[in-house]
């Protein structure tokens, strides 16, 4: 007889810390609690959905207290969307934290001794501040228990939102998101209305049939939109449904589409063609030019983005005659930042459409002292390049959520620049890659930014200085 399984509940467990993913942290025992929903300063009555070794997953089931940490969320979807994963804390206690997680982070796995720590740099908008979303067209949309309850008949499971959390085949409709400029609420409600009244199917998971796959909407500050559409094909429907989004929406100036026939969404190794307007819109900042294709990468936060890089700037002290590295160029917005100040810059970056892009934005803006090289980092980055392209007297590094490799935390070690400025959106990496610099290089200065309000994500500058 198979044995029935025994449901665990704490009882009035009081959350005494966040973690860095946003739950709430409770200490019972030996045993560490992580409590989704649950912010600080909350007693509750939580159920066990996991257990481990040390610790336990668990959800709340009764509140016996609130934290006064708490807000309530603006969004209906929060709780099932995963985006917003900080809605219900106060921003000022979301800034707390997340200097905490940087810290903590730099202390606990660098190990390194840290000073000039500034207060983090808290974002002057926390709704409506990203440049760029995402979603997803699916005919397995998620259906809540209400929903199934009141039907009786067949439910239409087509959708275009977000993926919920840990599900690849299930989307979450989306209404109103918040992160974005309600422009972007309009189109996409509009194309889901016209795709919804015209028949059209939605790719479907599981079985990879459907018409309609994605959609990217990218806005910039001086009010132009990009639409990007992906599609199993390339017919009139499809430029249809496109001609209707021009027509509707006159601030859209950039209008594209891909066919993508695989078994995967990415869309960003196809060819994208032009339906309409250019093929890039452009973004301002302290009065250069950045032109942002579909595929180009661009900081989807621009207004803290732009503070982030004069930090950047601040901690080079650069005097006019510096040969600067600015490795992970992306599109070459750091590089180009701060050629006007720098004798030479050297940009490097892996992504070969990027590089072309960060010679474009050169040529726009009339910037000679630059070059780029396109190439995998520890591959680029030789003490023979090094001999052919001059010695740094400053490195700027800004990569990716993985880090550095170890080969290229070793050439930087022996490049002989005076400065460092370490750029990460991920602390743990950061902090590891800084205990492999920390023989040469010391902390000099640490600047928290807060690029994503309402999420646990945070971002970090470092200024290393040479020993």
């Amino acid at each position: 007889m198979k044995k029935q399984k025994v449901e665990q509940i704490y009882e009035q467990l009081e959350i005494s810390g966040m973690a860095s993913d946003g739950r709430g942290i409770a200490r019972l025992d030996n045993l560490v609690v992580f409590v989704e929903g649950a912010v600080s300063g909350d007693v509750a009555d939580v159920r066990v959905f996991r257990k481990k070794s040390g610790y336990r997953e668990a959800s709340v089931i009764k509140f016996h207290k609130q934290s006064d940490k708490r807000t309530e969320p603006v969004c209906r979807h929060y709780g099932l969307c995963g985006g917003c994963t900080w809605q219900n804390l106060k921003y000022e206690e979301q800034l707390l934290h997340k200097e905490k997680t940087v810290l903590d982070a730099l202390q606990r796995i660098g190990k390194i001794e840290l000073s000039g720590v500034h207060p983090i740099m808290g974002a002057p908008e926390v709704f409506s501040y990203r440049n760029k979303m995402e979603y997803t067209f699916s005919a397995s949309r998620w259906l809540e228990v209400s929903e199934l309850q009141e039907n009786d008949g067949p439910i239409d499971k087509r959708a275009l939102g977000f993926h919920i959390p840990g599900r690849f085949d299930k989307i979450l409709p989306i209404e109103k998101c918040y992160l974005q400029d309600d422009t972007a609420n309009r189109i996409r409600n509009f194309v889901r209305d016209y795709a919804f009244e015209a028949g059209f199917t939605f790719y479907h998971p599981r079985s990879h049939e459907g018409f309609l796959r994605n959609l990217m909407l990218r806005n910039t500050r001086s009010g132009n939109w990009m639409v990007v559409f992906s599609a199993t094909e390339d017919n009139e429907a499809l430029h249809t449904m496109m001609a209707a989004v021009r027509d509707n929406f006159p601030m859209v100036t950039s209008l594209m589409y891909a066919v993508n026939t695989k078994k995967n969404d990415v869309w960003y190794d196809l060819d994208v063609k032009l339906f309409y307007g250019q093929a890039y819109i452009e973004e301002q900042m302290e009065g250069l030019r950045f032109r942002i294709g579909p595929k180009s990468f661009y900081q989807t936060n621009p207004e803290q983005a732009e503070r982030l890089y004069g930090k950047v700037r601040e901690m080079a002290q650069l005097s006019g005659n510096e040969r600067v590295y600015d490795l992970y160029t992306g599109t070459g917005t750091i590089a180009l930042f701060l050629a006007r100040n720098a004798g030479f810059v050297t940009g490097v970056e892996y992504v070969e459409a990027a590089v072309e892009d960060a010679r474009i934005n050169a040529t726009e803006n009339d910037i000679a002292n630059v070059l780029f090289f396109a190439g995998d980092m520890k591959d680029v980055l030789t003490a023979s390049f090094f001999e052919t392209h001059g010695s740094p007297d400053v490195i700027v590094a800004d990569p990716p959520r993985a880090g550095m490799h170890p080969d290229v935390c070793a050439r930087i070690a022996e490049s002989g620049a005076t400065k460092v400025i370490y750029v990460s959106c991920n602390p743990s990496t950061q902090a590891r890659d800084l205990a492999l610099l920390d023989s040469v290089y010391a902390v000099e200065q640490v600047q928290p930014v807060d690029m994503f309000p309402q999420t646990t994500h945070v971002e970090n500058i470092v200024l290393l200085r040479k020993r």
